[in-house]
């Protein structure tokens, strides 16, 4: 990306002419793919991790809780005191916060230090995909949508296609190898940014106070409530699609990866092609349309696996799509709605919060279903309720739009 800065006076933001954003973008997806690996690597390390260091399979489960407890609750916090004249080396601050953390995280020879470098990692993840989103929208205005779509495919494909390739190291070289690739894509994504991250105008400088007035900005808090809304439902299903499946009346399935699979394959085509879609329709609608598709691939689950199991893989691969596509027109809306006020990033960063929050509620309550012995197609139907409840939520910010 080439740029010039035109001189200034004190205080004047740098004019930024951008001739090509396209080296740019990808690196900052790039990051993402390495955080989308690292926020699920560690469960399938687990096991590895409990023998290496001696520890209960609880206590070494922990290592997640640290991660996304930091991700969800310490991201928002810091992108919230971060200074507004900072946003550029903000971004690379947190992807290199997060690059030295998973290193030390491969380093570590005692559980204490490596539980709190997990957490240190899930706040450099959590501020870096904010800022990196929040960048990409600033630097692609005519193609924001499709510069939102990209980083999240960035990150659907690193959960999808980097977590089997890091268990794969894990198994032949240790469950530091993991950490270590995702150490080098990150190093990479760092690099890259370092050379081609153009100089970003300067924010104005806002109060904490008045940044947390986002808070009571209706619009924005109707979109985190359909986020929320969403990661119960998707999120939550995903944790037990394979105590479905696996009923003898719902096809009696003896392994889930094929069916994972698919659903992950789906979640990166859907977050790489709703971007032209996020440009050319409004995101309110976008995002109805969305929440109704969720809503009836979760009801349809049961319906079809009762049916045909192998057909199932249909609504499986359309939930998979809907739901990792929702948070491109959702975060591109949120930093639409709050680019005047200049805290775009803290909306995102909240948004993030808000899913992993979802996704927590969304385990419990179908552990909840489970433990009462109700049937277990209500797992489905349950968060099938959910989406449809979000669409209706979602309405609300149609009517907006139109008034």
């Amino acid at each position: 990306m080439s740029l010039s800065t035109e001189p200034r006076g004190a205080g004047t933001a740098p004019a930024i002419t951008i001739f090509s954003t396209a080296p740019t973008v990808p690196l900052i997806a790039l990051g993402a793919f390495a955080l989308g690996m690292a926020s699920y690597v560690t469960a399938g390390l687990i096991p590895m991790i409990e023998q290496a260091f001696s520890v209960p399979v609880g206590v070494a489960a922990q290592l997640v809780t640290a991660f996304t407890l930091a991700y969800g609750l310490g991201s928002p916090v810091v992108v919230a005191l971060l200074p507004g004249h900072r946003q550029r080396v903000g971004l690379l601050a947190a992807l290199g916060l997060f690059v030295l953390a998973n290193a030390a995280s491969a380093l570590a020879t005692d559980f204490a230090w490596l539980l709190l470098f997990r957490g240190l990692a899930g706040i450099g993840a959590g501020v870096y995909l904010a800022m990196g989103i929040a960048t990409a929208a600033a630097i692609s205005p005519s193609t924001r949508g499709k510069a939102i779509a990209l980083i999240m495919g960035g990150m659907a494909a690193g959960t999808v296609l980097g977590v089997p390739l890091g268990l794969l190291l894990a198994e032949r070289w240790g469950w530091a190898s993991a950490l270590w690739l995702v150490t080098l894509l990150g190093l990479g994504a760092l690099l890259g940014l370092s050379w081609r991250l153009p100089a970003l105008p300067d924010a104005a400088s806002i109060p904490l106070r008045r940044k947390l007035s986002l808070l009571v900005d209706g619009h924005v808090v109707v979109i985190l409530l359909v986020s929320l809304l969403a990661a119960i439902a998707s999120l939550g299903m995903y944790t037990f699609l394979a105590p479905l499946l696996s009923a003898s009346e719902y096809g009696g399935v003896k392994s889930i990866t094929p069916y994972l699979w698919v659903w992950g394959i789906g979640g990166v085509a859907g977050s790489f092609l709703v971007g032209p879609l996020a440009d050319r329709i409004q995101g309110p609608k976008l995002t109805f349309i969305i929440m109704l598709a969720l809503s009836l691939s979760l009801l349809a689950l049961p319906l079809v696996a009762g049916w045909n199991v192998w057909m199932v893989l249909f609504p499986i691969a359309i939930w998979g799509a809907v739901g990792w596509a929702l948070q491109v027109p959702q975060n591109n809306e949120l930093i639409h709605a709050r680019e005047t006020q200049g805290d775009g990033n803290l909306a995102v960063a909240l948004n993030e919060s808000a899913l992993y929050l979802g996704s927590a509620i969304g385990a419990a309550g179908g552990g909840l279903i489970l433990v009462l012995n109700l049937p277990i197609w209500m797992l489905a139907a349950g968060a099938g309720v959910v989406a449809a409840a979000g669409a209706v939520v979602q309405a609300s910010n149609l009517r907006r739009k139109v008034r």
